[in-house]
Formats: C-alpha cells, sequence, structure tokens
C-alpha cells in the first residue's frame, strides 16, 4: 500500500529540486515557470530502524522496505481555478493524491526568480489555497444544483446532502479549507466522489537555504509559516532541497558525516515521510520470516484481518487468527522462540487492533 503525496507550491520554490532529491528520479528542475507540466512519480524506500533490526535478528534471504509515492506536480499560479498557468492539470493531479507536500519558500537568492518578485511565505500559501478553495467551490456548486433538482423530482433524502453542501460553502466562502469543517464519518461519504481539493490534509515543507539548515528555527519566514499551520492544525518540517539533493548523492558513512558536519541527526526525507505517517495516521507492522523480513503500510484503526489482506486479499477472505509479538518485545527476547518461551506470543482474533511495530504471522484458510 504505498502512499501518495503530491508536491505542490508556486513556481522556482524548490519543489523539482525536493523531489529530485528524495526519489532521485530525474525530474526536470530548472530557474523557470512551468517546467514541470506532466507530474513525475518516485517511489521512496521508507527508512525504519526497526526492519534494519529485524533483518539482524531473522537474517531472511532477503529485506523489503514499505514504501511511499511522491508525485511532483506543475507549478501553480493566480487563476489556476480558471485554467491558468497549467491549472487545470495540476488541479486534476492533486485529486488522486492522499496528502499534500506544500512547499513553501523561505529562503533568499537573487538567482532564483520568484514568481511574484520577492519573498513572502504567507502570501505563497494563500495564493494556492485560493485556487484550490475556488475550485472546490465550483464542484460544490455544481452537486448542490444537482441535488436539489433531484429534491424537486421528489427525492427527499438529497435534503441533507443540501444542508452539508451549504455548510460546506460557507467554510470556503469565509477562506477555510474543508478539512477545517467537522464532518461526521456518514457525511465524509456523502462526499467522497467530490475529491476535495482542500479536504486533504496539508504537510508544509519550508524550503531553507543550506546554511540555515540547521537553525531553521531562527528563520522569520519559517516561524511565519509555523504560526500560519497552528492556525489549520498542521505540520511545518523545515528542509533544504538543496542539502537533500547533496544528500542524495552519498551513501553510509559519507552520509553521516555530512549529516553531522550541518548537525543534523536525520535527513530532511526522514523527517518529512515521519510527518507525513503521523499526518495520515499510517502505522508500519512487519511480517519476518527466513525468506522474507517486510514492511507493511496500515492506517491507524485497522483490524487484524484488513492487515492480512495488505499482503493479499486470501489472507482476509480466508483469517482464522494472527500470531502477534510488538516488536520491543521481540527485539528484547532475541528471537521469536524466545519471546514465545517469555509468553510474549500471543494469537489475536479478527477484532485485533493492529498496533504500530507489531510482528505478525497470519493463519488463515481458503
Amino acid at each position: 500500500m504505498a502512499l501518495k503525496a503530491g508536491i505542490v507550491g508556486l513556481p522556482n520554490v524548490g519543489k523539482s529540486t525536493l523531489f529530485n532529491a528524495i526519489t532521485q528520479a530525474g525530474a526536470e528542475s530548472a530557474n523557470y515557470p512551468f517546467c514541470t507540466i506532466d507530474p513525475n512519480v518516485g517511489v521512496v524506500e521508507v527508512p525504519d530502524e526497526r526492519l534494519d533490526k529485524l533483518t539482524e535478528l531473522v537474517q531472511p534471504n532477503k529485506t523489503v522496505p514499505t514504501a511511499f509515492e511522491f508525485v511532483d506536480i506543475a507549478g501553480l499560479v493566480r487563476g489556476a481555478s480558471k485554467g491558468e498557468g497549467l491549472g487545470n492539470k495540476f488541479l486534476a493531479h492533486i485529486r488522486e493524491v492522499d496528502a499534500i507536500v506544500h512547499v513553501v519558500r523561505c529562503f533568499e537568492d537573487e538567482n532564483v526568480t520568484h514568481v511574484d518578485g520577492k519573498v513572502n511565505p504567507i502570501s505563497d500559501i494563500q495564493t494556492i489555497n485560493l485556487e484550490l478553495i475556488l475550485a472546490d467551490l465550483e464542484s460544490v456548486d455544481k452537486r448542490i444544483e444537482r441535488s436539489r433538482k433531484n429534491i424537486k423530482g421528489g427525492d427527499k433524502k438529497y435534503a441533507q446532502e443540501v444542508e452539508l453542501l451549504e455548510r460546506i460553502k460557507e467554510a470556503l466562502y469565509n477562506d477555510k479549507p474543508v478539512r477545517s469543517v467537522e464532518l461526521t464519518d456518514d457525511e465524509r461519504l456523502i462526499i467522497r466522489d467530490l475529491h476535495l481539493l482542500t479536504q486533504k490534509p496539508v504537510l508544509y515543507a519550508a524550503n531553507v537555504s543550506e546554511e540555515e539548515v540547521a537553525s531553521a528555527d531562527s528563520n522569520p519566514y519559517v516561524q511565519q509559516v509555523r504560526d500560519f499551520a497552528a492556525s489549520e492544525n498542521a505540520e511545518v518540517v523545515p528542509i533544504s532541497a538543496k542539502v537533500e539533493a547533496e544528500i542524495a548523492e552519498l551513501e553510509g558513512e559519507d552520509k553521516a558525516m555530512f549529516l553531522e558536519e550541518l548537525g543534523l541527526e536525520e535527513s530532511g526525507l526522514n523527517r518529512l515521510i515521519k510527518a507525513a505517517y503521523r499526518l495520515l495516521g499510517l502505522y508500519t507492522y512487519f511480517t519476518a520470516g527466513v525468506q522474507e523480513v517486510r514492511a507493511w503500510t496500515i492506517r491507524k484503526g485497522t483490524k487484524a484481518p484488513g492487515a492480512a489482506g495488505v499482503i493479499h486479499t486470501d489472507f482476509e477472505r480466508g483469517f482464522i487468527r494472527a500470531e502477534v509479538v510488538a516488536y520491543n518485545d521481540l527485539v528484547a527476547a532475541g528471537s521469536m522462540n524466545g519471546a514465545k518461551e517469555r509468553g510474549q506470543l500471543r494469537l489475536e482474533g479478527k477484532e485485533y487492533l493492529v498496533q504500530d511495530g507489531d510482528v505478525m504471522h497470519f493463519r488463515f484458510n481458503v
């Protein structure tokens, strides 16, 4: 289950540079608007020290990490909701992602042109938010019109839908994203097929210069972004696209030394992925055997049969029970047999809620 995050932002904020660095996929990057037209997609292995440790314990034939998919989407300008600057393509691509990574320029560089002629992160954020809101308003208005016709045709169930859509429309008119509107599970189902852009969770990537990467919190632009994000309960990850590009060229000890020289404990990519997992409410569980040690991604609240279904639909359909041991218990025991002897290997049924870090083996019969 590779989750998909769309990297968005105004032209020349560092989107494609960041994308190149974290995926090493070679998306075109240049100092002019719209160098990214079709979305470039890159799949990133999710770094997880627990997977490395399990590999040491089990010594399998192969190790398979879970993955995160990043999509580099065309730069946006004012009027995108009306088709300006490839806006229609941009908006269509955003509808397909699970979350939005909004790259915001927080560095000064006279050699890199800003589309508005000056660095102003809040103005940049508001430009994109406005276009997404305008696009959502158009979608909501069309649905309201259709639902009202259905009411006139005698189908009263659409009255509830119109009430919900009017509530969402009011929020959008007040420049509030749909994600800020409190919705019940049933209400989310009603609007699910609208694929509203401002309903998607957002993570702000504050792109700073190489010199400021270790002290990004003292950057006044970053603080502005943090204050704005706090107002909508969003998260901010300071990152230097330029530094990430350099890190991407290094491996092993060289990478560790470079990070240490910069005063960083981990790369921006690691922090970005961890933040995205928190944003989307994701957990990782593991399967561990001689043939393969593997990480699997699930959403928080997934029950054991659903987790089994991530591996194969037959596992979910014929689920009997799961053998489960917590990662920390397994490491402390030193082996699966050791965990079993300690009474830490449990049998769980269909109602078990899988926890982050569970090491599982599924019993099923089809």
